[in-house]
């Protein structure tokens, strides 16, 4: 068991998992504590869907099979933010050896997300349709406390908003009712330690390109 300050360093996104099953009591004490988070007017706005075993089998199929036909319904990034999603990309897959011209392993690679990268347990993440961007802040706090409670009890995390490109396929295979907007999804499970691209930590900016401290 890390203590928090360890769990935030090793924290990170994994991109392959082992097939070993995950212990459901390590997931429920690390829900137990994430929603201790803050949020607006304690509205507590996440909403959870966890799929494993053969349910997760058959979204995996569905999704892959949308896949393979038309892109995600993923957000375009404003054009002065896009370089970040090309630049982490070249890393990613640089970390695995592909190419930036070897298109058939670029989509290989790409399709994993709908794999959840193979972790065996999968988490889908909502959010009430009537709620706005204070309570999506709530959703982000109660997300990130439950990554930092995994990676505490030694398991691994992929926050993936390529889950949610297509929701009409995840909505109809887990029964996700209209009133909830599907936010992202989250593979959960052990990394696999000798995939080259888990060992990878994308770097973060400097504190003050971000921050301001005003004193006076």
């Amino acid at each position: 068991m890390y203590d928090l300050e360890e769990a935030i360093r090793q924290r990170h996104s994994s991109r392959l998992f082992l097939p070993d099953p995950v212990p459901r009591h390590l997931v429920e004490e690390s829900l137990e504590l994430a929603i201790r988070a803050p949020s607006n007017s304690n509205v507590q706005p996440w909403h959870m869907v966890f799929v494993s075993g053969p349910a997760r089998d058959r979204l995996v199929a569905a999704m892959l099979e949308r896949a393979r036909a038309e892109p995600p319904k993923v957000p375009e990034l404003p054009a002065a933010f896009a370089h970040f999603r090309s630049d982490t990309g070249a890393q990613v897959y640089g970390s695995m050896g592909i190419a930036r011209h070897d298109s058939a392993a670029r989509r290989t690679a790409v399709l994993r997300n709908w794999e959840f990268f193979r972790a065996p347990l999968g988490g889908i993440v909502c959010m009430h349709r009537e709620l706005g961007y204070a309570d999506s802040m709530g959703v982000g706090m109660f997300l990130q406390t439950l990554l930092l409670a995994l990676t505490a009890r030694g398991l691994g995390t992929c926050v993936q908003v390529a889950i949610a490109g297509y929701p009409d396929v995840v909505r109809e295979q887990l029964n996700i009712p209209p009133e909830l907007n599907i936010l992202c999804g989250l593979a959960i499970g052990y990394s696999d330690p000798e995939f080259p691209a888990n060992r990878l930590r994308i770097g973060r900016d400097a504190v003050d390109q971000h921050v301001v401290f005003l004193d006076e």
